[in-house]
């Protein structure tokens, strides 16, 4: 397939600029366009032919259930049985990084909705894909324009090394602004909210609300045998680097000495910013990324999969990195890492 390259970077009309990629997610074809989580892998949500196209392309499981984009928080009402709680969450994050998990209308195919009863409804503030979705008139599934398993793309380059001849049109908007997936909620009937997957919006965001929010087992730990997938991201491994991920939870002092005695050839190590220059002394013959202050968790999170992205370019014999804290937006990079890592954690 010949994939378009459209970039929008400094466009002045994006209606103009978005009306051939509109008509190509209306004629059930696909485009990567940004979001300002990750870029996202876009067909028309309503078209099962098109969301076959998109599990082809990443090529992921058929019963890992699609996120469908909405132009506005009431589009939901043609695709989704909402609630008041719906549009109290809506009217606090919306457009912006939250997905909400509501019942399913009959509007949205089974094969979009992964076989659940469920549909994952998200309106992005990202003014290329929020123009997008209007133009086409329908909401689109996108995931992560990523290869299924592997670290989400941020930028542009990412995109192309894995969709290149795989789509139609890949829209160059630029470097994501936050850098992971949205964070997933689900409604329940008592007025609550269970978190499926951390992201941008946290616990503390919803709770200031008034409303109650739990986070899911399967956001800190792996999904129970048998048990479904409720939302993108909720399986064992994702967002895996080719070279093995190690966690190392304890002090520095102790995490270079682990690092030492393990004697690895090729190695990579993940650092925050006060530490680079140690680590570097340290271990001379070791690529050494820059994570970002310690404290910096939206800087962290900005950059993680980009990092993991340049990883893959050496085969390293492993890459260790700093077990992140589980407060705030900390969850979000606990629930990427670990999985990322297939829960190769070392505690110190």
């Amino acid at each position: 397939m010949n994939t378009e390259i459209l970039n929008l970077t400094d466009a002045d009309n994006l209606e103009e600029s978005l009306k051939g990629a509109a008509d190509i997610i209306k004629r059930g074809g696909l485009v990567v366009f940004p979001t300002e989580t990750v870029y996202g892998l876009g067909a028309d949500a309503t078209n099962t032919d098109a969301a076959e196209k998109i599990y082809a392309a990443k090529g992921r499981p058929s019963d890992n259930p699609l996120i469908i984009h909405i132009a506005e928080p009431e589009w939901a009402e043609d695709y989704a049985y909402t609630s008041d709680l719906y549009y109290k969450l809506a009217k606090a994050f919306m457009p912006g990084p939250l997905t909400v998990v509501l019942p399913s209308k009959v509007s949205v195919p089974r094969k979009t909705r992964g076989g659940l009863s469920t549909v994952a409804v998200r309106c992005p503030s990202n003014p290329i894909a929020h123009t997008l979705i209007a133009l086409s008139g329908v909401p689109i599934a996108a995931p992560s324009a990523n290869i299924s398993g592997t670290p989400s793309p941020t930028r542009i380059d990412h995109v192309c090394d894995d969709m290149a001849g795989r789509v139609d049109m890949i829209i160059d908007g630029g470097d994501c602004d936050f850098g992971l997936e949205s964070t997933i909620v689900k409604p329940n009937d008592d007025g609550t909210v269970t978190m499926l997957r951390p992201g941008k919006i946290t616990v503390e965001d919803i709770e200031a609300l008034g409303i109650k929010c739990t986070v899911a087992d399967a956001v800190t730990g792996a999904l129970k045998e048998g048990e479904r997938a409720l939302s993108p991201g909720m399986k064992y491994k994702h967002y895996a680097p080719k070279s093995p991920l190690v966690l190392i939870d304890g002090k520095n002092s102790e995490m270079l000495d682990y690092i030492k005695a393990e004697s690895k050839e090729k190695i990579a190590i993940i650092a925050f910013t006060e530490d680079l220059n140690f680590i570097k002394k340290s271990f001379p013959g070791a690529d050494v990324y820059d994570f970002s202050a310690r404290q910096d968790k939206v800087g962290q999170a900005h950059r993680l999969f980009s990092i993991l992205r340049d990883a893959d370019k050496i085969d390293y014999d492993v890459i260790y990195a700093p077990m992140p804290s589980k407060d705030g937006i900390g969850l979000a990079l606990y629930n990427r890492m670990i999985r990322a890592s297939a829960y190769r954690i070392i505690k110190l």
